[in-house]
C-alpha cells in the first residue's frame, strides 16, 4: 500500500515536470501557427482588394467604350444629314453629344482614384479626340453666320447713309469687299466667360450667390491677388505670374495653363495643369490632380476660410478630405519613380489657415 503511495506520487511528478517542459514548445507553436493564419488572412484580404480594383476597372473599361462608341455613332449620323430644314433637330442632337461627352469626363474624374494612370490617359485622349470631331461637325454642319452689311436697292439718301457707313468701316481697318462689308473674326480664341483679365497688381474679389454659378476666367494676370468667394461650375486659368488665387469649392473642373510663380487655392472634382513654373498648389480635389508639360510645381492641402465655406464645400460634394491633393499623375512622366517635376509641400514652408 506503502508502495503503491509513493508511485503514485512519483508518476504526478513526472507528469507535472513533462507539461513544464512541453509549455514553451507548445506556446511557440501556438504562435507560429497564429502568425501563420494572419499572414493568410492579409494575403487573401490583398487578393480581394486586387479582384476589386480589377473589378472595377474592367466594369469602368466597358462604360467608357460603350459611351464613346454611342458619340462616335451619333458623330456619324449627323455628319451625314442632308436635310437643310433639320437644322434645329441636327442643333439639339449635337447639343446631347456635347453633353453625352461632359458626361464621359465626369465618368473618368470619379474613377481616376482607382484606375491606373495609362488607362487615365488613355481616357482622357479619347475624350480630347471627341471634342474634336463635335467641333469639325459643328464647324461643317451649323457654320456661324458673318456678320455683313450688304447692299441693297435702296434711294439716293439711303445711299448717301450708306456710303458713309462704308467709308467709317473702311478707316477703322476692316475688309470691305464690291457687295459688302465684313467685320472680320480675331485669329484668337475669346473667351466669353466672366472674369478677371489683363490686370496688374490689383486686388481682386469676386462673390458668388447662394445659387450654383457658370464658368469664371482669370488671364493675364500680374502681381494679382485674386479672391473668389461662394461656389460655381468652373474656372479656367490663363497666364498668370507672380499671383496668389484664393477660390472657394468648384462643382465642376479647373484648367490652370502657362502660370509661374503662383499660389493657389483651389477646391474642384478635377484639376488639370499645364505648363505650370516654381508654384505652389493647396487643393482638396475628389480625383487625383494631373500635371504635364509643368516642373518645381508643389502640393499641400486645403487651407482656405470664410464665413459658409463649410456650407459651400457640402453642397458641392466636397467636404470630405481624400488625401488625393498629393495623388498627382505627371503625364510626361511614366517611370515607376517619383516624378521630379512636382513634390509635396514641406510643413514648415506651408502658409497658414488663410481668411478671405
Amino acid at each position: 500500500m506503502r508502495i503503491a503511495r509513493r508511485a503514485n506520487r512519483y508518476g504526478n511528478k513526472l507528469s507535472y515536470t513533462i507539461e513544464r517542459r512541453l509549455e514553451p514548445l507548445t506556446s511557440r507553436k501556438h504562435e507560429s501557427m497564429l502568425r501563420r493564419l494572419s499572414d493568410l488572412h492579409q494575403s487573401r484580404l490583398q487578393q480581394s482588394a486586387s479582384l476589386k480594383s480589377d473589378s472595377d476597372t474592367k466594369s469602368f473599361l466597358n462604360r467608357f467604350a460603350e459611351s464613346r462608341n454611342s458619340i462616335e455613332n451619333e458623330l456619324d449620323r449627323c455628319s451625314r444629314a442632308s436635310d437643310p430644314e433639320s437644322r434645329d433637330r441636327l442643333k439639339s442632337d449635337l447639343e446631347k453629344v456635347s453633353a453625352a461627352i461632359a458626361d464621359l469626363e465626369k465618368l473618368v474624374a470619379e474613377s481616376s482614384y482607382f484606375l491606373p494612370a495609362y488607362e487615365v490617359r488613355s481616357s482622357l485622349d479619347s475624350i480630347s479626340q471627341l471634342k474634336e470631331s463635335l467641333d469639325v461637325v459643328n464647324a461643317k454642319l451649323l457654320p456661324r453666320k458673318r456678320f455683313a452689311f450688304k447692299n441693297k436697292v435702296v434711294n439716293r439718301d439711303s445711299n448717301n447713309v450708306l456710303g458713309s457707313v462704308v467709308n467709317a468701316v473702311s478707316e477703322s481697318g476692316i475688309g470691305v469687299a464690291s457687295n459688302e462689308v465684313l467685320v472680320e473674326k480675331p485669329s484668337f480664341r475669346v473667351c466669353d466667360s466672366p472674369g478677371f483679365r489683363n490686370k496688374e497688381g490689383e486686388v481682386l474679389v469676386k462673390r458668388f450667390d447662394g445659387e450654383v454659378n457658370g464658368d469664371f476666367t482669370l488671364s493675364d494676370l500680374r502681381s494679382c491677388e485674386v479672391r473668389l468667394i461662394g461656389r460655381f461650375r468652373a474656372l479656367f486659368i490663363h497666364r498668370l505670374r507672380d499671383c496668389k488665387v484664393f477660390v472657394g469649392p468648384v462643382l465642376g473642373s479647373i484648367l490652370i495653363e502657362e502660370v509661374e510663380g503662383c499660389l493657389f487655392m483651389l477646391a474642384s472634382h478635377q484639376i488639370r495643369i499645364h505648363h505650370a513654373r516654381e508654384s505652389d498648389l493647396y487643393l482638396r480635389v475628389r480625383s487625383r490632380p494631373i500635371i504635364e508639360d509643368s516642373n518645381g510645381v508643389r502640393f499641400a492641402p486645403y487651407r482656405l476660410c470664410y464665413e459658409g465655406i463649410e456650407r459651400d464645400l457640402k453642397d458641392s460634394g466636397l467636404d470630405e478630405e481624400t488625401g488625393n491633393w498629393e495623388n498627382v499623375d505627371d503625364f510626361r512622366w511614366l517611370r515607376a519613380v517619383q516624378s521630379p517635376n512636382w513634390s509635396v509641400l514641406p510643413e514648415e514652408e506651408r502658409v497658414p489657415m488663410v481668411n478671405v
